[in-house]
């Protein structure tokens, strides 16, 4: 496969890199590791500062995409590695089996008669699908996958049986691709920080949740169709205590500030206020990064006065034996030792590039994992930095713009 531009993820960055610089006429090919594009954006409830849902964006993005003749997309790929230079790129692609062909038409007789259950991948484990599973309402490609770990194959294929279209192939196998390109632009996006090497935060409790496991549990589309419980009981609770930079900002971890997690617990404070009127909040914090525009957000959230702001960081959370938790920080404005019991604890996890975990061979990183701009290859989005949809969006074009002097240099 041959093009202009190969970008690598396809996510909000990823997205508008690939649309942009195939409006402009250029031949681009965007590989995607996940089954389905949009990334992390697909997850979450509502962005920040309007408070208005991420799907009415990413439908014109996904309606801009199938405008576009010069662009073609891979979905359940990874690139392995990355040689050649500017103007002369070869990449290696792995792409994995989906088990389903485009003639899926998302019927879905095939999810009612497979037996088998598995966490559900898109939110957090929180609840449960099916072995074949649509991904979330608005996926797109709009047709189902399969999960390799998770079915029988072979030995059931009851999902066969009852596709009446025929749009199940057991047999598919995994495919290497080569791809030549004359630049590259990298969006691989970011994963939440992992919670469990945050031993002293009660990691394992049931109802010591992530920020991205809140925006799910907020979604009509989530596992509680956007009620806020606690997973140990399904109580609503009425006091939530959210633990600001767990495992950013500290040099056991992610060392540096990821920049969106003080303005995403600001939002889900209002979340928990809209849909638990009486609910107590409080937001432990080392220092609040509400930059720009987004002071007026701040405000708005400080407001209320059932959100309580504490400056300190919280030192460790212990189960308090009841399904409450009981959160120990010290509140450094007034210098005194705090112990509080909630009812459930958000930790505000970092946000960790892709490639500190998973490194493309040929890419060059920096100390913590984000990729480093070199002529012909391009980082844009959480990839280069830790950053926002609309700052995203925004090093995206950018990205573009660089792509297009590579090639006409």
């Amino acid at each position: 496969m041959e093009a202009d531009i190969l970008v690598i993820g396809g996510g909000i960055s990823g997205l508008t890199a690939a649309i942009e610089a195939a409006e402009t006429g250029y031949s681009v090919i965007l590989v995607e590791k996940n089954p389905y594009l949009g990334g992390r954006v697909t997850q979450l409830t509502r962005y920040f500062p309007k408070i208005c849902p991420p799907y009415c964006g990413l439908e014109i993005l996904i309606k801009r995409l199938q405008n576009c003749k010069n662009l073609k997309y891979i979905t359940m790929a990874e690139v392995k590695s990355v040689s050649g230079s500017a103007g002369n790129f070869t990449v290696k692609v792995e792409k994995k089996p989906r088990f389903v062909t485009d003639a899926c038409t998302a019927c879905g007789a095939c999810v009612e008669v497979c037996p088998v259950e598995m966490p559900n991948p898109f939110n957090f484990g929180m609840d449960k699908c099916k072995a074949i599973y649509f991904p979330h309402e608005m996926a797109y490609p709009p047709i189902y996958v399969i999960d390799a770990e998770a079915c029988k194959g072979k030995e059931c294929a009851q999902c066969v049986s009852a596709c009446k279209y025929n749009a199940i192939d057991l047999d598919m196998k995994p495919e290497e691709i080569t791809i030549n390109a004359k630049a590259i632009i990298v969006a691989t996006g970011w994963n939440p920080y992992d919670k469990s090497k945050l031993t002293n935060l009660l990691p394992d409790h049931p109802n010591v949740i992530t920020n991205m496991m809140m925006e799910r549990l907020a979604s009509p589309n989530g596992p509680t169709k956007g009620k806020i419980v606690r997973p140990s009981d399904g109580k609503e609770p009425k006091t939530i205590a959210f633990v600001q930079c767990a495992g950013s900002r500290d040099e056991n971890h992610l060392p540096f500030c990821s920049a969106v997690c003080c303005l995403a617990s600001m939002k889900h404070a209002l979340y928990i206020r809209e849909r638990i009127p009486d609910a107590k909040v409080y937001i432990f914090y080392i220092d609040l990064r509400a930059y720009g525009r987004y002071e007026d957000f701040f405000q708005k959230v400080a407001s209320d006065e059932n959100v309580q702001f504490i400056k300190g960081k919280v030192a460790k959370i212990e189960d308090a034996g009841n399904g409450n938790l009981i959160v120990h920080a010290e509140d450094t404005s007034t210098g005194k030792k705090v112990s509080m019991e909630v009812e459930m604890v958000v930790l505000a996890t970092g946000m960790q590039p892709s490639t500190a975990v998973q490194k493309i061979e040929g890419l060059e990183y920096d100390e913590f994992g984000f990729v480093i701009e070199k002529e012909g290859i391009i980082p844009c989005g959480v990839a280069r930095k830790p950053a926002d949809v609309a700052t995203s969006n925004q090093d995206a074009t950018g990205a573009v713009l660089k792509a297009i002097q590579v090639i006409r240099g």
